[in-house]
């Protein structure tokens, strides 16, 4: 699915929230075979957050919100619309949208959860840009976040090194100009079983024969997963700028999904963005799954890469294997009045 957008709607405040505990290599070769030097070389991570044992889905996407709309001048019941991108919500059911919007005091706020995978903030951005585009909700709040260390097998070097728990959020507004300009996203169900968590749904559900064949930890195929990313993050990039009829030339700031430095390295080489464009945090995060793109979109803003005026590309891709993209000339000066 490709489509410019055609709606003033942009990005009006940012949100990011990063548990305490640090996770470092060092202390991962104490738990299983690898070392420092061997997950570097690999993937270009050196230590990852880690939520304490009382924090949930919720208490990670709570700050990163409030942070967010206080930067945008929401209050929380002005908020009609509440998605989450997740794959580790507080629980199956209520939403950890719905937990947070009652947190929030956004009472009357519509409110869901959106599940696809690493691409899942993208897909709700998205979402949230049709509600406004359609005048269904005035401002949305997209949170995007994982707690993905509840479900690691933590002697396992496959998964474990690779990922983090965090959490960001966005505010979307009407503003008088600028604002996103296009979105491409897909799907291919076919590649689901190269990263898929086995049990704990409908088809198997917990038992203590799926406890004790550890199915409820992440299963991946790392060459096919490795593969794919590299393709779609270039293709998928490709084809919203050309949609929008913009150039890597035109792009100022480039925003990938955190996943791997190998993966950003070779998107970046063939898509042609020089390295000083490319907005890299995996080395401290790992990959936070739906919390990647606006965890990396808070350091953007902090840095002060995103001027008003400045082209935006974002494009991730995960479980499900998904993908998407969104381009948007950011706007600075805050929303229509």
């Amino acid at each position: 699915m490709i489509a410019q957008a055609n709606g003033t709607i942009s990005i009006t405040g940012i949100g990011a929230y990063a548990p305490e505990r640090v996770v470092t290599n060092d202390d991962l070769s104490e738990l299983m075979d690898t070392s420092d030097e061997w997950i570097v070389e690999r993937t270009g991570i050196r230590e990852r957050r880690v939520a304490a044992d009382d924090q949930a889905l919720s208490d990670l996407a709570l700050p990163a919100a409030r942070a967010a709309l206080e930067q945008a001048g929401t209050p929380g019941a002005d908020v009609d619309l509440i998605i989450v991108a997740t794959v580790t919500a507080d629980m199956a059911f209520p939403s950890a949208a719905a937990i947070l919007a009652d947190e929030l005091g956004a009472d009357e706020a519509g409110a869901y959860d959106l599940s696809a995978g690493c691409t899942g903030f993208m897909y709700a951005v998205a979402q949230g840009y049709g509600m406004l585009a359609a005048g269904l909700a005035r401002h949305a709040l997209v949170v995007g976040g994982d707690v993905l260390s509840r479900i690691l097998d933590w002697s396992d070097r496959r998964t474990a090194v690779l990922f983090g728990d965090g959490a960001g959020a966005v505010v979307l507004d009407r503003v008088s100009e600028g604002g996103f300009l296009g979105f491409e996203l897909g799907a291919d169900g076919s590649g689901g079983p190269q990263l898929y968590l086995p049990a704990g749904g409908s088809r198997a559900p917990a038992s203590a024969e799926t406890v004790a064949e550890r199915k409820h930890f992440v299963q991946m195929n790392g060459r096919e997963v490795f593969k794919f990313a590299t393709r779609v993050l270039v293709s998928s990039a490709e084809k919203v700028l050309a949609e929008c009829g913009k150039t890597v030339d035109d792009v100022d700031v480039y925003i990938p999904h955190q996943a791997n430095i190998r993966i950003i390295d070779h998107a970046a080489d063939k898509l042609g963005i020089p390295k000083e464009k490319i907005v890299v945090n995996v080395e401290r995060y790992g990959n936070t799954s739906s919390g990647s793109i606006p965890l990396a979109l808070a350091d953007a803003q902090a840095e002060g890469r995103l001027q008003d005026g400045a082209l935006v590309l974002m494009t991730g891709m995960g479980a499900g294997l998904t993908w998407g993209s969104g381009l948007i000339e950011w706007t600075a000066n805050g929303r229509t009045p």
